[in-house]
């Protein structure tokens, strides 16, 4: 079913792009903002949902590739071995909950954990999907793989950035271990789209290659706080006098960045959030010493800053195993051919101890109480095990499966130990209410105190609704 609203008419970027500088600055309270749109009355049901303001921040764990779900949340043991795959699988922590044999850390804190077997959509491949899946509104080109472009809907982050700008820490949000590759190009629907470039996530690569995540913000003894002040009074000087560059489209986005970029190298309680290296070793082990486990730490500690929304890329290419298969921080979840080999022995071993350790590190220091967890992916794979002749790979593997799949959820209300919906006996439709990334979106901002069905607005004051969906109410009785 096609979601998508009038509110969907393409405006011109030139508009979009001023949105930053009609809003740097601005210190409001949480209603107050300009960007956001809602009724009392609207507000006054929007906070009788359940969950709602429970959340203190939200971090999103994306499975970029799309996970398969008979091979991780949701096996079919009794299915035939063509669906059901090479995997057995274990029981949890939960009775009568099982996941797959390769899953065994994660099983042991299925008790802190609400699954949900029910997700579907109608998009089949990555560029739209994962646009979909951050968006919460399906592409103008369906199951495509498009360019990112200055007139797509902002990302979940963006929109937050919109509405109510954290004043806790320098960025509202951040995409660890990003951007997303699918796999080819930049997947889009992860920027600010229409709102312009100063509404961006934050954006970090590999957080393991230096001390500190974002190496820019270690401090320089040749340059004290005065000298940076006096170069970002330079910089705005010869900015400010370059008429030819202030009539440009770009100078808007230049400013907000330059903002960013200063506000950050001016607070120390920022370079501390970036560095890993004040962990112990022995919970940075916990996480796994690789990309997509440091990522996970990495945004334990934003969340402990401050940050409102993290969202970490497993992995930064959906399908990098291509590039190099020898590489295990390459992998994503794309896996056409060889899916059980890329599974057991690069893919699940480290999202089992990343996500699990994720999982327990927010319970242990209390944090699992007021922040929200999502693991999800753009899709599943498909209910039928076959070598796909166009594809890399001597095995067989699963293709691309909107149709159902699964995704999991903790923390902030959410009822832990539980599952919510099913898929029938092959795992391929669902057999209960489906779900949609128009809910998770939906969800995610009303566990933020922000009513879903509210509008946000761009540069000229056009309103755009948050999301289509509605609140997951199963996943909190």
């Amino acid at each position: 079913m096609d979601r998508q609203t009038p509110e969907y008419d393409w405006m011109r970027t030139s508009a979009a792009r001023r949105a930053w500088l009609k809003l740097s600055g601005m210190v409001a309270a949480h209603w107050a903002i300009p960007g956001l749109r809602s009724s009392a009355g609207a507000e006054s049901a929007a906070a009788l949902a359940p969950g709602f303001g429970k959340a203190k921040s939200v971090i999103v764990v994306f499975a970029s590739g799309g996970q398969s779900q008979i091979d991780t949340w949701d096996p079919k043991p009794a299915a035939p071995a063509e669906i059901r795959g090479a995997f057995g699988s274990i029981s949890t922590a939960v009775p009568g909950v099982q996941f797959c044999e390769h899953m065994p850390q994660i099983a042991g804190i299925a008790d802190k954990l609400c699954i949900v077997r029910s997700m579907s959509h109608e998009d089949l491949d990555h560029g739209s999907a994962f646009y979909l899946s951050m968006t919460g509104h399906y592409h103008r080109r369906r199951s495509a793989n498009p360019l990112p472009s200055p007139e797509d809907l902002p990302c979940h982050g963006a929109i937050l950035q919109r509405i109510r700008p954290t004043t806790d820490f320098v960025q509202t949000s951040i995409h660890l271990n990003g951007p997303a590759v699918v796999p080819l190009i930049i997947g889009p629907g992860q920027f600010g789209g229409l709102l312009g470039k100063g509404f961006d996530p934050l954006t970090i690569g590999d957080v393991t290659q230096q001390q500190i995540a974002v190496p820019a913000l270690q401090p320089h003894a040749d340059v004290p706080g005065s000298r940076l002040d006096a170069r970002q009074a330079l910089l705005m000087a010869v900015e400010g006098a370059t008429e030819k560059l202030r009539q440009a489209h770009c100078v808007d986005d230049k400013q907000a960045q330059y903002q960013q970029a200063f506000d950050m190298l001016s607070r120390e309680e920022t370079r501390h959030a970036f560095n890993l290296e004040v962990e112990p070793h022995a919970l940075r082990e916990r996480y796994g010493m690789n990309r997509s486990g440091q990522a996970c730490l990495l945004a334990r500690r934003l969340v402990e800053a401050g940050v409102p929304l993290v969202t970490v890329m497993w992995n930064h290419n959906n399908r990098g195993q291509d590039l190099d298969p020898e590489d295990t921080d390459l992998y994503g979840w794309d896996t056409h051919n060889d899916i059980f080999e890329s599974l057991e022995h690069h893919l699940l071993p480290r999202f089992d101890q990343g996500f699990s350790a994720l999982i327990d590190d927010l319970h242990q220091r209390g944090m699992l109480d007021d922040t929200l967890v999502i693991c999800m992916g753009e899709f599943g794979r498909a209910p039928l095990v076959a070598l796909e002749p166009n594809f890399a790979g001597a095995t067989p593997g699963r293709k691309h499966w909107s149709w159902v799949y699964s995704i999991a959820m903790a923390g902030a209300g959410v009822r832990p130990g539980t599952v919510v919906g099913e898929s029938d006996d092959r795992g391929a439709y669902p057999r209960t209410t489906p779900y949609g990334p128009w809910d998770i979106m939906a969800t995610l901002f009303s566990a933020l105190g922000i009513d879903p069905h509210s509008h946000y607005t761009d540069a000229t004051g056009r309103p755009y609704r948050i999301a289509d969906g509605q609140v997951m109410q199963a996943v909190y009785q």
